[in-house]
């Protein structure tokens, strides 16, 4: 009975390495029960980014009728709060603690925010709508000041944690961290999306109350079981605090990194490429492909599957030495391919071929990611892990925020033009404004594979070496 026991403890062993793409990013000091408890901070901010993205945002225009242009200013509030995770993040490297914390506390706090925000928001937006008791200009303050919460909120948690995550694995395992986080996140999304989709289908004022307060506790009890025991204490830590440089000075020495400007850079460009059709996407199959309700919604489904697909790739290609920002480079060309796939579906008439460009979207906009934040995580070594997770933060939010309100402003101003024969007679139909959009995607992700370029070939410790880099032949010889 022990031998087969044995037999069957060395099988599962053997299986978990070789099928589970996390597994190796275990080791004997952080095991995978561990790092799967602490990703549950991704949960809770991928279940805050489904309510506010989402969620509210058809609860809002439809159920309680505010004007859609509010309801944007609404959601893209806590895009204000992106510019500052960097400072976040460096806070959380030189934060001094009596306990000998960094990163719990930022964490921490970051789950209060979130908790305040969703507390008080379902009672700001029945305010808002007019079916509350007072003046719908405090309705119109409850609200901002909620989703700036909850923004600010979900920001800081998911940069200290990402933090976090990064000073407690081993250098060679992060790459795999990097990609079990991104599917944690999510995971967190479309559960949270579908959960709440079910419990308000039935939709109410009281309904909408409790599913959005439940919403809140869940988030400080996924986040406390995320931080229970995974930072350990070192006191040691606040005799250095005078010693610390200024915000100014170390984003100077960041910046200083060789290739460090080129790699934001290529963060921002690729964000936004991924991004600006993340709201005409499923109009685009409604009004061009004449795909069903139900059809344009199974786009989300195929996007993140692709996804996933792209996150586990990702982890077994990083854990063999795979050059992350080549990784990088795969993703972009993989959306060359993807936008393509879409901008012919409609002269093609083709469903299955639009349906092929939306999950490589999701395909190479998640090799894109793991592969810029797997970069992020090695490119400052002198502890400033936040601070560099920061910056890789707020260029990325603030890159998909942006693109995606120019996204929507070209498809109308676009397809205004089209319909009103600006464009020419060859240029009227409602594909044009749409097309529009995946263009200007596609130029900006060939502008991204030349910013990568000197990038590929050169991995943390070439980026940082003072000698020449290493041979490579392919995107690393585009211009710098």
């Amino acid at each position: 009975m022990m031998r087969a026991s044995g037999t069957v403890l060395t099988l599962w062993r053997q299986i978990g390495t070789k099928f589970l793409p996390f597994a190796d990013a275990a080791s004997v000091e952080v095991p995978l029960a561990r790092l799967v408890r602490l990703s549950l901070f991704q949960i809770s901010v991928g279940m805050a980014t489904a309510l506010l993205v989402g969620t509210l945002n058809r609860v809002m225009i439809v159920e309680l009728a505010v004007p859609a242009s509010l309801v944007a200013v609404m959601v893209a509030l806590p895009l204000l709060f992106a510019p500052f995770r960097a400072v976040v993040g460096f806070r959380s490297d030189t934060h001094v603690s009596a306990l000998g914390w960094r990163r719990v506390p930022y964490i921490w706090m970051g789950s209060l925010l979130q908790f305040g925000g969703l507390a008080i928001m379902p009672f700001a937006l029945l305010v808002l709508s007019g079916d509350g008791a007072g003046p719908v200009w405090v309705g119109q303050l409850g609200a901002a000041l909620a989703f700036l919460m909850v923004g600010a909120g979900l920001q800081t948690t998911q940069t200290a944690g990402l933090a976090l995550a990064t000073d407690i694995t081993r250098e060679e395992a992060r790459p795999r961290v990097v990609a079990l986080m991104y599917l944690m996140l999510l995971v967190g999304m479309l559960i949270s999306g579908a959960a709440f989709g079910f419990l308000l289908s039935d939709f109410s004022a009281m309904r909408l109350i409790q599913v959005i307060q439940g919403a809140a506790v869940l988030t400080i009890v996924l986040n406390v079981i995320a931080l229970w025991k995974q930072e350990p204490r070192d006191p040691g830590r606040n005799r250095s605090r005078s010693q610390a440089p200024r915000f100014a000075e170390a984003w100077a020495g960041l910046m200083a990194e060789p290739l460090a400007r080129r790699y934001l850079v290529a963060v921002a460009l690729g964000t936004a490429a991924f991004n600006m059709q993340d709201i005409i996407l499923e109009p685009y199959g409604g009004e061009v492909m004449g795909l069903s309700v139900a059809a344009t919604t199974m786009l989300t489904v195929l996007v993140a599957l692709g996804a996933i697909v792209a996150f586990a790739l990702s982890a077994r290609l990083l854990m063999r030495g795979f050059d992350p920002a080549r990784l990088s480079a795969l993703g972009v060309i993989f959306g060359i391919c993807a936008f393509t796939a879409v901008i012919m579906a409609a002269p093609l008439g083709s469903s299955a071929l639009f349906r092929t460009g939306a999950t490589l979207i999701g395909f190479g906009g998640g090799l894109f990611a793991v592969g810029t934040l797997t970069v992020a995580m090695t490119l400052d070594r002198r502890g400033n892990n936040g601070l560099a997770l920061g910056a890789w933060g707020a260029v990325q939010a603030s890159a998909a925020g942006l693109a995606i309100a120019f996204g929507g402003i070209l498809r109308d101003v676009a397809g205004a033009l089209a319909a009103s024969g600006a464009l020419g007679p060859a240029l009227t139909g409602p594909a044009v404004g749409y097309s529009a959009v995946y263009h200007v995607e596609l130029l900006l992700l060939f502008i991204t594979l030349v910013a990568l370029g000197p990038l590929v070939g050169r991995n943390a410790h070439a980026l940082r070496a003072d000698g020449p880099p290493l041979p490579n032949f392919g995107l690393s010889q585009f211009p710098r």
